[in-house]
């Protein structure tokens, strides 16, 4: 288990509060800013960077995301470079960073390789939208064996079998997807998300964290209100995308991570 993901949950919970998942698309615009925009995310409030390796059929993310995925793959984005990336952040700041994608890449990377290499580079864990628990062994072998977290995904319409499996799977905490669909999705029953994961962790003695349409600091009160974490993606991202250049996009995401952090106290 993740020492540095096991101690940022704890430490919300110390401070009465939710900790602060952000959701970053590395390379976008390029992997030689993405360090600097990780790096300003942590010292702006987040607990847990969450680092997305681009892939051309991003099923689980919105439009946002996607086209970051588009321009972080057209700039020649790869695993290995966000890797890179990620080690050039950790160089700079302790917040824990789970890796964030698809199974595709990491096969094509190979398991025991990524694993090994994820830790070098300062990865605390790993998040596979399209990997099942019952199916996690081959990718869950090697990550334990370097020491690194396997973070699940359930779902409203997980069952319970599911949510079991889940369980066991998970190194530090969970990921309560708050609405079926997309990321960056509208309308997501935000209030009735914090009240499973709040639920979740009673059943399963772990951290719950609720992320897919979280985009303001008064949803995230809503979230903090009862769940573990709360994890801001696809807001953050477009903050990237509509910043005019490097610097403006690095300020562009302290400001944001800043204000969403503002939300995490509860009946505050």
């Amino acid at each position: 288990m993740s020492g540095r993901l096991r101690e940022a949950f704890a430490r919300a919970e110390r401070e009465s509060r939710a900790a602060l998942v952000a959701y970053l698309c590395a390379g976008d615009p390029s992997l030689a800013l993405t360090p600097r925009l990780l790096v300003a995310a942590a010292e702006a409030g987040a607990d847990v960077l969450e680092v997305g390796v681009p892939f051309s059929d991003p099923t689980a993310d919105g439009p946002t995301i996607q086209r970051a995925s588009e321009r972080a793959l057209a700039a020649g984005a790869t695993l290995a470079g966000v890797l890179d990336a990620i080690r050039a952040a950790r160089a700079e700041t302790d917040v824990p960073i789970v890796l964030f994608g698809y199974y595709n890449p990491i096969l094509r990377f190979g398991e025991a390789r990524l694993a090994s290499s994820a830790k070098e580079a300062g990865v605390d864990g790993l998040l596979v939208v399209d990997l099942p628990p019952e199916h996690a062994s081959p990718l869950l072998e090697p990550l334990t064996a370097e020491g690194l977290d396997l973070v699940p995904l359930v779902a409203p319409t997980s069952p319970d079998t599911r949510i079991q499996r889940a369980s066991k799977v998970a190194g530090s905490f969970l990921y309560c997807v708050s609405m079926t669909g997309v990321t960056g999705s509208a309308g997501a029953p935000l209030e009735e998300a914090a009240e499973r994961a709040a639920a979740l962790r009673e059943r399963t003695g772990r951290p719950v964290a609720v992320g897919f349409g979280v985009r303001t600091a008064e949803d995230v009160a809503t979230v903090a209100a009862r769940a573990d974490g709360v994890v801001v993606g696809s807001a953050i991202v477009r903050a990237i995308e509509e910043a005019d250049g490097d610097d403006a996009k690095v300020e562009a995401v302290r400001a944001l991570v800043a204000e969403l952090a503002r939300g995490l106290h509860r009946g505050g």
